[in-house]
């Protein structure tokens, strides 16, 4: 008779992961990394990833703009609008569209995987023998611009304003201020336009703040009374001081009641301050709005912190576009401020798409949040020369200008040999006025008895509990009156410390705890088990204890399907019964991407 049995080696292929930003005024930064003796060589490798510039990296979502198949007026607005932000963008630069189109550079040093790969995404042609996408032909940008106006232009109201779609009965007040800001964005990057379109649009603008005003000023017992201005009177105003209108008066009240205005529209509000120099209403803004910033030094990151349960389908609740404004006031009030990159890092760790964010309306306003960074910060000049040092010993040297800024290698590659045993230290050089970011990730198939937790984006934690079985009585009343003594069942848990010892039978909980830095979509969770332990469920499904998620109970693991995965810190758990005698190791819980 002969039987098989499956054998797993006590190991796993794990990734570690540094994040390091060299600010303009430094001139080195350092990571300390350690290869462990218990590994298999031949699957050791670290790469080191770096840029000049994340803000750049705005490039990769146009062609999704331009080819969005649908056309109101927002979507109409934002399929040149950005592209002209860009094109203004490159040409400070010195750097024509046709040579984005053939770069061949990952400019976002956190991302990994072959750029050459990402760029055909919109390479080539398509099935009809076209361009795949016209946005990187200056020409066609040009043509694609006068168009849209002329399309925008169509689509107004006859009072002036727009709507979502042509042909509705009334324009939109939100709508309206949308188009006037993109066209005034655009205008900034020298796009020509008709200035009748405009000033219509800006007096019904002026008409709806006046309105507002009036309610405003009514007695407290009139129907018509607004006891405070709301978030689309601080879109509108900012709006209409744009164009070198609205009333003071407005913004006074504004000013005076911004605590009911959200974070979104209170960093507007900054901005408006800022743009008629009303430095300190500026500044006390800016200071309302960081009593909710969060950093994130280890990825050197920082974000506003929205309210939870707020009014998040509202659009002055949007995640990314209150990030993005955000990141305009920081700019405008300290064209250097050292929050400012890593607010504009955080909006590229989440492009939930890949190259752009949500929706077009969101993609467009951190496009343009970029582009204003990108100037003030210095990344439009990238003039610098990278070393990079292992041990002391210089492995690449590396000059980066305007000229090669999308062809340049970004990338050291080290494996198998090459990576001896013990701790190696990598250090970045740079010569030059711009920042550098940088990412280095070590994978090794680690065959360690502890092995290490490794993780940036998201860490999984571990601890096993011994359940200890406790039945108290209790007296309560029967049904005629009598007591009664009860025996409930309940547990008490003690947490269990690396090879303490434990008896067959004995009950065990394993608690998982997430830790997300940012929101994810369709992620696997994976917790190996000891050997000799099985779990008390044996059925498959859904569970909402926790993290909702999709569970799996397979005989070496518990796997964890998770739809959404916020960021936070999340708790999972599960039981196993202890049954085979012998000494058992647990492999780590390993979190990645479905």
């Amino acid at each position: 008779m002969e039987m098989t049995f499956p054998a797993y080696t006590h190991g796993m292929l794990k990734t570690d992961s540094w994040s390091l930003a060299i600010r303009p005024d430094e001139a080195s930064g350092k990571l300390t990394l350690k290869v462990p003796a218990e590994r298999k060589p031949e699957q050791s490798r670290l790469e080191i990833r770096y840029s000049p510039t994340l803000a750049m990296t705005l490039v990769d979502a146009l062609p999704y703009l331009v080819d969005y198949p649908y056309g109101c007026t927002e979507q109409t607005l934002n399929r040149f609008v950005p592209t002209i932000i860009t094109l203004g963008v490159l040409k400070d630069l010195g750097v024509d569209l046709k040579a984005v189109k053939e770069k061949r550079t990952n400019l976002n040093a956190q991302e990994i995987g072959k750029a050459e790969d990402r760029a055909k995404r919109w390479q080539g042609k398509d099935e009809h023998g076209h361009p795949k996408v016209p946005v990187f032909d200056e020409d066609e940008v040009k043509k694609m611009a006068k168009s849209g106006l002329k399309r925008l232009e169509a689509m107004r109201n006859s009072d002036g304003g727009w709507g979502w779609f042509p042909g509705g009965r009334e324009s939109s007040p939100h709508i309206t201020a949308i188009v006037l800001h993109g066209l005034k964005a655009a205008e900034h990057s020298g796009l020509d336009v008709n200035d009748g379109v405009i000033r219509n649009g800006i007096d019904w603008l002026t008409a709806h703040e006046t309105e507002e005003l009036r309610r405003l000023k009514l007695p407290p017992k009139d129907k018509e009374f607004k006891h405070a201005p709301d978030n689309l009177d601080a879109l509108i105003h900012s709006v209409l001081v744009e164009y070198k209108a609205g009333d003071k008066a407005m913004r006074d009240e504004l000013y005076e009641k911004r605590s009911v205005l959200s974070r979104y529209n209170l960093a507007l509000l900054g901005l408006t301050c800022n743009a008629v120099k009303e430095t300190e209403r500026r500044d006390m803004c800016l200071r309302n709005l960081q009593q909710f910033l969060k950093q994130d030094d280890e990825n050197q990151t920082a974000y506003l912190d929205l309210p939870e349960g707020g009014w998040w389908w509202y659009w002055y609740e949007d995640q990314m576009e209150t990030q993005a404004v955000f990141l305009r006031l920081l700019v405008a009030a300290n064209p250097k401020d050292e929050t400012a990159p890593r607010i504009a890092k955080y909006l590229l760790n989440n492009r939930r798409n890949g190259t752009y964010w949500n929706s077009t309306k969101d993609t467009s306003a951190v496009i343009e949040a970029l582009a204003i960074f990108v100037k003030a910060s210095g990344e439009s000049n990238p003039q610098q020369t990278v070393e990079i040092l292992v041990d002391g010993q210089s492995v690449k040297k590396v000059e980066i200008t305007k000229e090669n800024l999308f062809t340049f290698d970004g990338t050291l590659v080290m494996e198998g040999e090459s990576l001896t045993t013990g701790e190696h230290t990598v250090e970045l050089r740079k010569l030059g006025a711009s920042p550098l970011y940088a990412n280095a990730y070590l994978t090794v198939f680690s065959k360690e008895d502890m092995i290490p937790a490794a993780g940036l984006e998201v860490k999984a934690r571990r601890k096993f509990y011994k359940l200890i079985e406790e039945k108290p009585e209790q007296q309560v009343a029967g049904s005629r009156g009598q007591v009664i003594t009860q025996t409930g069942l309940k547990y008490r848990r003690e947490e269990i410390a690396s090879d303490a010892p434990i008896q067959s039978g004995d009950l065990i909980e394993i608690e998982l705890s997430i830790e997300s830095k940012n929101d994810y979509e369709y992620v696997l969770i994976e917790d190996m088990k000891p050997a000799g332990f099985e779990p008390v469920e044996v059925q498959s499904g859904w569970s909402y204890k926790g993290l909702p998620s999709y569970q799996e109970f397979r005989d070496e693991k518990v796997a964890f399907f998770a739809e959404r995965l916020p960021r936070g810190t999340h708790n999972l758990s599960y039981r196993v019964k202890a049954e085979i005698p012998g000494r058992f190791s647990a492999l780590p819980t390993k979190v990645e991407a479905m």
